[in-house]
């Protein structure tokens, strides 16, 4: 059955279905020899290129899905290069004959902890939409005063530059003074939001690790820079919770 080329080559764990939208707009991407445009549709036995390049197509159902928990170390970005030379989470991971490794979200580069990579564009897709409400639980270590009624602002909800933000849930696990750790989380992904919820309040965001992601918790035993393979079973219930089967 045809499916809409965006969705077919990000199955290809090609890129994001935006991303390839994008490509498609720019004349990047034919079929059969012609130039695609936006709305086109194609199968698994047609012949797909990116920049005059063959795609090996195949059904979602069809093709391995792949997902590593890597563990984030705080120098590192995630981006396929870096032009100042900086280490990239995507340096010694396993090699694949066809597709791609896809970071599910950003971790920015002081922040450390679990990454999520997949092979499977349709899953990094929804996994990063917002309609599935998919919680993210960061420990993190904050420096200035905190008092109950901070706390009770940052889950009731603050006003940031870009929208009403807030914490689903926080929790004190430890520390004295000035320098405490909390548990925080919450469900959305926007750009540095647990830094900028704590900001909001005047205090300083010192360390912050992602330590769950989903149903997905980081691993004991690895080492920053290193990942562990989900086996079948933890991927499938993985991409059962944001309602795809695989």
């Amino acid at each position: 059955m045809p499916e809409r080329l965006q969705k077919l080559i990000a199955n290809a764990g090609m890129g994001s279905r935006r991303e390839i939208e994008g490509w498609i707009e720019a004349g990047r991407v034919a079929v059969n020899g012609r130039t695609a445009s936006l709305g086109d549709k194609a199968t698994a036995s047609d012949r797909v290129t990116v920049d005059g390049r063959a795609v090996r197509l195949a059904t979602a159902e069809s093709l391995p899905c792949r997902v590593l928990m890597y563990k984030k170390h705080s120098d590192q970005i995630v981006t396929k290069k870096d032009p100042e030379g900086r280490q990239t989470v995507f340096r010694g991971l396993p090699y694949l004959k066809t597709g791609r490794w896809l970071a599910v979200g950003r971790l920015d580069i002081n922040t450390s902890g679990l990454l999520l990579m997949t092979t499977d564009g349709e899953l990094k897709r929804r996994l990063e939409h917002p309609s599935y409400e998919l919680e993210r639980e960061y420990a993190v270590r904050v420096h200035g005063a905190v008092d109950d009624a901070m706390l009770e602002r940052l889950v009731n909800g603050v006003e940031l530059e870009d929208g009403p933000g807030c914490f689903d849930q926080i929790t004190v696990a430890g520390g004295k003074g000035t320098n405490q750790w909390f548990n925080v989380i919450l469900r959305e992904g926007r750009y540095r939001l647990v830094r900028r919820l704590w900001a909001s309040q005047g205090v300083e965001v010192s360390r912050l690790v992602r330590v769950r992601f989903g149903p997905v918790p980081l691993p004991g035993g690895i080492k920053a820079g290193r990942y562990q393979e989900m086996t079948p079973v933890q991927v499938s219930a993985l991409a059962q919770a944001v309602g795809l089967k695989r």
